[in-house]
């Protein structure tokens, strides 16, 4: 199992970011996928899954400004950072849970920032 990260960088407050995670090595269409973030000095946070291409849940602190979306064609989740804060600056990961085995990505730096 292999997750890529890949789309952070630096944003200013208000501003949007679309992450993209690339999978292999497992039938991606068959498992959800995770988003977390951490940022520094914090624990790592459960921000969404998309368990198909239209079913995802979020945690509060994103709802309404972060979408996750996938393309089960090309084995990849999205996620799309709308009106963007400077609380939301931390490194992004996916994740998937395969045979029982968590897997991590290798995350994505996202500064928001003037």
């Amino acid at each position: 199992v292999q997750l890529v990260e890949s789309g952070g960088g630096l944003v200013q407050p208000g501003g949007s970011l679309r992450l993209s995670c690339v999978a292999s090595g497992f039938p991606f269409s068959s498992y959800g996928m995770r988003w977390y973030r951490q940022a520094p000095g914090k624990e790592r946070e459960w921000l969404t899954t998309s368990f198909s291409e239209d079913m995802s849940s979020y945690t509060r602190a994103v709802k309404g400004r972060f979408t996750v979306s996938r393309d089960n064609s090309k084995n990849t989740v999205y996620l799309q950072m709308d009106s963007l804060k400077s609380d939301d600056t931390a490194v992004y990961y996916c994740n998937v849970i395969v045979g029982g085995n968590e897997y991590w990505g290798q995350g994505t730096q996202v500064t928001v920032s003037e």
